[in-house]
């Protein structure tokens, strides 16, 4: 593993707060599915996104490959651009945080 490996796990693991367990839970809301651009049809980004961090969270380090990693990357650099747009009052029932749990951060917690 190198430095930059290193470093992109210790960002995702800072910016995923939320456990594999947590956030399939989480996907199968109907709010997890209100939410995320459809661009594609059917499927968010996101929630396939949260699919996806679900897999890498289950994997042992030595599992991971440079596509998880790559993945990993992007969704930090996600939760960082949305936790910037954060918006003013309570967040709770939000589509803002809705969106961010489904990439894997409850920025309730």
């Amino acid at each position: 593993m190198t430095d930059d490996d290193a470093t992109t796990e210790k960002k995702f693991s800072d910016a995923v707060n939320m456990t594999a367990s947590q956030i399939e839970k989480w996907l199968d809301t109907d709010e997890s599915k209100s939410v995320g651009d459809r661009s594609g049809g059917g499927e968010s980004t996101g929630h396939a996104s949260g699919r996806r961090i679900i897999d890498i969270l289950r994997k042992k380090k030595a599992e991971l490959i440079d596509g998880d990693r790559e993945h990993m990357r992007k969704v930090v650099g996600y939760v960082h651009r949305h936790l910037a747009q954060r918006p003013s009052g309570d967040v709770t029932d939000t589509p803002w945080r809705y969106s961010l749990m489904n990439w894997g951060h409850d920025p309730s917690k």
